[in-house]
Formats: structure tokens, C-alpha cells, sequence
């Protein structure tokens, strides 16, 4: 295939060292080139094809080619991404990554944890890209932004107590203000939540001490609430005695008054009190008792 002898058959070293040349010329600068014109777009990526640095179009998911030293492909992310606001997370604003501190509507001091998950809008990738080169560039000074205020923001508008008491109100409330805000700036917002609410020390130990006088208030409340009903209890027994009473004494008048109380005890003493006679004396009208 190849010959490197000369006219007289002697081995032409000048064709040997031209021809290895070549080869080595053609696997560092042509294969190089030519493999770098090809590329792939991965699931959840959009590419960004440039000109000379000028946008000149948006390349899809899988194999795509480009002319090598004159276009460029940049890969834009649009999965899922996790901002995080929480203490005891490790991602969120590189400025203050650890808490989102607010003000309640009572001028209580509030550390607020919240996770935020949102993709960008794969039909505004171009736009993105135009404005800030990178989806980092565009989480750092769009959503980032946009969270800290809307969370700051909404938290005014509640008491302390109420942002504890009414939490899923205001996380709805975020999350619909996030979403609306979000779609001017062309990304979706999957997912808000409220992690954690934090207080000063001092407004805590406050509350705690709120929480344990209504306790102590409630378990007083019930304590008389039992007393009233005891006491009820033995009102409610002493009108069944005397309404008794009232219907033996009733009784004991529609029998015949006093002759019927002494037929009464005369039978009683009869059972109990008497072993051989028992009666009442005529002209004293005392029970007469004898063996």
C-alpha cells in the first residue's frame, strides 16, 4: 500500500519520517477536531448552540453536531433544583445559606427554614441563557431573591403566634405567591415548604410560660367543675331523702296519722321485740310487751 523505497529498492527514509508525519498530524489536530464537531444532549438538558458568540438556536435531548472552532454548544440544566433555606441544611443562598430571618406582625424576631424545589422553563432556555449564561447565574440573582422576599414579606403579615398556629395558611399563601412570581421569570415552582420557625429565646420562654398558665387555668377550671358537680350530686341526693320523706309522710297521713304509726310499730315489735305477746294498752295507748 504504501512505498518507501526508491528507484534503486533502497529504503527512502524522507518518505518513512513524511508519511509519519502525517499520521501523527492527522490523529492530534484532525481526529481531535472532528470528534469535538459531535456531542450529546442529555435527559433533563437543553443545549444552547452560539455562533461567534451569538445565540442560533436550542439543541434537544441526543446527538448533535457543530462546526468546530465556530460554534459552541452550552448545556442547560432544566431538572429539578433544591434551594434550601434551613438550618440544619447545606445548600441554599451562598450569602446566607444557614436561615431566612424575618419579622412577625408583632415585631417578633423569626428565623424561618423553608425548601424550595422549581425547574426552569425549558421553552425559555434561550432567554436565560441570554440574560445570565447559567442556570447558577439565573438561581442566584432571580429565585434566590424572589424567595427572600416573598418568605420575609408574607411572614408580616402574621403574628408570631399565628405563624405557629395558621402554619399550612401561610405556607399556601407562599406557595401561591412563589408560583405567580416564579412564572414572570420564566421557571415552575414544584414545591414550597416550611421546615422550621425559629423565635428569640426570650419570646419562646415567653410562650412556654403562656402555654403552662392556661394549663395550670384549665386543669383549675376542671378541678372546680368537679367540685360543682359533687356538690350537685349531694344537692340532687338530699331533695331525693326529703322527697321521700315527704311522700312516706304523705303515706303515713292517708293511713290514719298517729293509730297508723302504732300499728307500724306494733307489727315491727311483733317481728322483732316480742316473744309471746305484744299490744298496745288502752288507756295509755303504750305498747304492752309480755313472756
Amino acid at each position: 500500500m504504501f512505498n518507501y523505497t526508491d528507484k534503486n529498492g533502497e529504503l527512502n527514509e524522507g518518505k518513512v519520517i513524511s508519511h509519519i508525519v502525517v499520521v501523527l498530524v492527522f490523529i492530534i489536530v484532525v481526529l481531535p477536531i472532528f470528534f469535538s464537531s459531535f456531542g450529546t444532549i442529555g435527559a433533563g438538558e437543553r443545549g444552547i448552540k452560539t455562533r461567534f458568540g451569538a445565540i442560533v438556536g436550542t439543541v434537544p435531548q441526543g446527538l448533535y453536531f457543530k462546526v468546530p472552532f465556530i460554534e459552541k454548544v452550552t448545556k442547560m440544566d432544566v431538572k429539578t433544583q433544591t434551594v434550601n433555606y434551613d438550618k440544619n441544611g447545606n445548600e441554599g443562598d451562598s450569602v446566607d445559606s444557614s436561615q431566612l430571618s424575618g419579622a412577625s406582625k408583632d415585631l417578633q424576631d423569626v428565623s424561618i427554614g423553608v425548601v424550595v424545589n422549581y425547574h426552569i422553563n425549558a421553552e425559555k432556555v434561550e432567554q436565560i441563557f441570554a440574560q445570565y449564561s447559567s442556570v447558577h447565574n439565573y438561581e442566584s440573582n432571580v429565585i434566590e431573591p424572589i424567595i427572600r422576599e416573598v418568605v420575609k414579606s408574607t411572614s408580616a403579615q402574621y403574628t408570631a403566634e399565628e405563624l405557629v398556629t395558621k402554619r399550612a395558611e401561610y405556607g399556601d399563601k407562599v406557595n401561591s405567591t412563589l408560583a405567580d412570581r416564579f412564572a414572570t421569570k420564566d421557571a415552575v415552582l414544584e414545591r414550597f415548604s416550611v421546615t422550621n420557625f425559629e423565635f428569640s429565646k426570650a419570646f419562646t420562654q415567653a410562650i412556654e410560660t403562656k402555654v403552662t398558665a392556661v394549663q395550670n387555668a384549665e386543669a383549675a377550671k376542671n378541678k372546680l367543675e368537679q367540685i360543682k358537680f359533687e356538690a350537685q350530686q349531694t344537692i340532687e341526693t338530699a331533695k331525693a331523702q326529703a322527697e321521700a320523706i315527704k311522700i312516706q309522710a304523705q303515706a303515713i297521713n292517708s293511713q290514719g296519722g298517729a293509730d297508723y304509726v302504732k300499728l307500724k310499730m306494733v307489727e315491727k315489735w311483733k317481728g322483732e321485740g316480742c316473744t309471746s305477746y305484744c299490744g298496745l294498752d288502752a288507756s295509755s295507748g303504750l305498747l304492752v310487751t309480755g313472756k
